[in-house]
């Protein structure tokens, strides 16, 4: 009895799931902070090993997380800058 059940809610579960998915998608388009807001942290995620294995144990996790955030933050600064002093128009 439940499977007939699910068997009758399976398109419109997927229907509501393609329609969420849809405007998602539409507000991606449009909002384009959260996507660099993510893949910061991702990126972030890649670097801060990275600044953990050359500090030599020097700085805790913590620090190292930090410590790669903010060099992040300084790179796309400087490339904010960048732009914003050779392409004025723009802004």
């Amino acid at each position: 009895m439940k499977l007939t059940h699910l068997q009758r809610n399976v398109p419109q579960a997927t229907a509501q799931m393609f329609e969420s998915v849809t405007g998602v998608w539409a507000e991606w388009r449009r909002q384009k902070l959260p996507l660099y807001l993510f893949l910061g942290l991702c990126a972030n995620l890649i670097i801060a090993p990275a600044v953990f294995a050359t500090t030599g144990g020097g700085l805790s996790r913590t620090q190292s997380y930090w410590l790669a955030a903010l060099i992040l933050l300084t790179v796309a600064l400087a490339i904010y800058l960048f732009f914003v002093m050779f392409v004025p128009e723009k802004f």
